[in-house]
């Protein structure tokens, strides 16, 4: 329950349009609600900027459905990362109304009614296999009211294919540039523009990458000044950074 719906029940008990008992029975939801699979934390969006996002991998379908259920009862935005078709379907089954982003992975319920206006932010990819990891980070900056814009495909085996889109990668606020393999290319942006840059390693490549070790490494030894660093095939964590900078 956010501030200004807590405002509405309190005037609503105050008109005596609302019992004292019912809304103290919803308030009972603060500061957490404790539903057995999981402690629903509905204040984060007070703290945070945004409500708590489900981390579906390691939770059965059944305890994702239930999650979900207690989280979207409001109007609030509800994000699912890492999720499958089968815990989506639960999500569905509890009442929820929600959409499946099948290359992100993602789950979301009560998407904003306005169109994203921050930023922009840039995501970048080395290939088009970072594409999903790319996906996660692409909605997550979304849903936090940014907007958006892709360029893929563009590393470094190629690099004429990046600076063909020169003027594109200058106009972004913040850039999130993805890449397996070694995981060069943010360095290489580094180099083009004055910006934040969001290295985004993958677990995409050879065996000498190491599951995403290799650009991880990369990245963090980057020789650009403005490239920071976020967890291997994050792109929750990418996606919500540059939200917060796109709100800056």
């Amino acid at each position: 329950m956010d501030a200004r719906r807590l405002k509405r029940l309190l005037a609503s008990v105050q008109r005596g349009e609302v019992s004292l008992e019912a809304a103290l029975g919803q308030l009972k939801v603060l500061p957490f609600e404790d539903i057995g699979a999981a402690k629903v934390d509905h204040h984060r969006a007070l703290r945070k900027g945004f409500a708590e996002v489900v981390l579906c991998q390691g939770k059965t379908p059944e305890q994702v459905g239930l999650v979900f259920k207690a989280l979207a009862r409001g109007s609030q935005t509800v994000l699912g990362t890492r999720a499958t078709r089968e815990a989506y379907e639960q999500v569905i089954s509890q009442g929820v109304k929600a959409d499946y982003r099948e290359l992100a992975r993602a789950i979301v319920a009560n998407p904003p009614k306005t169109r994203p206006r921050l930023g922009p932010v840039l995501v970048i990819t080395a290939g088009t296999g970072d594409q999903g990891v790319a996906e996660e980070a692409v909605l997550t900056a979304e849903l936090m009211g940014a907007k958006v814009e892709r360029l893929y495909d563009v590393g470094v085996a190629g690099i004429h294919r990046l600076l063909a889109h020169r003027d594109l990668v200058e106009k972004a606020k913040v850039l999130i540039v993805v890449a397996g393999m070694e995981g060069a290319l943010p360095s290489v942006v580094g180099g083009l523009v004055g910006k934040p840059i969001i290295g985004l390693p993958t677990s995409v490549g050879y065996g000498a990458s190491l599951g995403g070790i290799a650009p991880l490494l990369t990245m963090l030894n980057s020789c650009a000044p403005n490239v920071s660093v976020v967890n291997i095939d994050n792109g929750f964590g990418a996606g919500f950074v540059a939200g917060l900078i796109a709100r800056k």
